[in-house]
């Protein structure tokens, strides 16, 4: 298959681009400045701009592009983290609808989109979007894929969880005070924390990209959801370090603002679409998710 992928240069897109051409698959990339290799091609999605033309005739159209949320959301900030999403998604649905034949079109989304804290709720990719910043963001940047729909392009929105790999930075930044001794729970510990290992996003992205029958909001997390008392016991285990120092509530709002609902919130999240056609987790613990990670 022939896949074209925005983000290309970011943890995830480097990682999907690795394993799609390792399992014989061609990838072009998009870039924001002059290419510099024949699988590269120039895009400006905050004008829109993209050359149909020069994507030849692609199977998967595939946006991972999108600002970094952990960092404080500030007016400017929030404003790049809605258009760095939204600009890309809308970029790459408008050039599925001029195509002549209509591609399968995939986005990178967020779980946050449920809701900040919502407690043992189950969450399912039927269950609404909720109130918020990053609610209102899921409802933009999976609005954006509407146009391609229409045209009958076949869509999907990845409702990711974080994504556990040594390589990740959120995993690093996770993972660091363990290795130093000072790690622990995140506020009270009894919120859900919905993760998943690199090797199943990747397969989980491949088996929507080729099954037919998988459309809409897909939920990439564990199937057996995690709290976060029971992920950074996991880690410290296996990291042989102990977990001690729980990071005080009050110590994150004040160090990240609002992103800090983000950890602190609850999230029971379950990957019901993919598991209804077929899908099975190499990793479907958190404990193996981490000696995944870690390996």
């Amino acid at each position: 298959m022939k896949y074209v992928l925005a983000g290309a240069s970011g943890f995830l897109g480097k990682a999907l681009a690795r394993d799609l051409v390792a399992n014989g698959h061609q990838v072009l990339r998009l870039v924001r400045r002059s290419p510099s290799a024949p699988d590269e091609v120039r895009w400006d999605p905050a004008r829109g701009d993209l050359d149909v033309g020069a994507l030849g005739d692609p199977d998967v159209l595939v946006n991972l592009a999108g600002a970094n949320i952990g960092r404080p959301w500030t007016p400017t900030y929030r404003l790049k983290i809605r258009e760095s999403r939204v600009s890309t998604t809308a970029t790459l649905a408008a050039a599925a609808t001029r195509l002549d034949r209509r591609p399968v079109l995939l986005t990178q989304s967020g779980i946050g989109g449920y809701g900040t804290d919502l407690g043992d709720r189950i969450l399912t990719e039927d269950s609404d979007l909720g109130e918020g910043f990053l609610s209102d963001v899921v409802r933009l940047w999976e609005g954006a894929l509407e146009p391609a729909r229409e045209a009958g392009s076949r869509v999907a929105a990845l409702r990711t969880g974080v994504v556990l790999d040594s390589k990740a930075p959120a995993f690093q930044l996770l993972s660091l005070p363990f290795r130093i001794g000072l790690g622990g729970r995140f506020g009270s510990g009894t919120q859900y924390f919905p993760v998943v290992s690199l090797t199943d996003w990747i397969r989980a992205v491949r088996h929507v990209a080729e099954n037919d029958t998988v459309s809409g909001p897909v939920n990439i997390t564990l199937p057996t959801p995690a709290t976060n008392l029971e992920l950074t016991e996991a880690l410290a285990t296996a990291l042989h370090r102990p977990s001690l120092v729980p990071v005080p509530a009050i110590l994150m709002k004040a160090a990240l603002g609002e992103f800090a609902w983000e950890l602190l919130g609850s999230k029971r999240a379950l990957p019901t679409r993919l598991q209804s056609t077929g899908f099975t987790f190499h990793h479907p613990t958190v404990t193996a998710a981490i000696s995944a990670a870690l390996a």
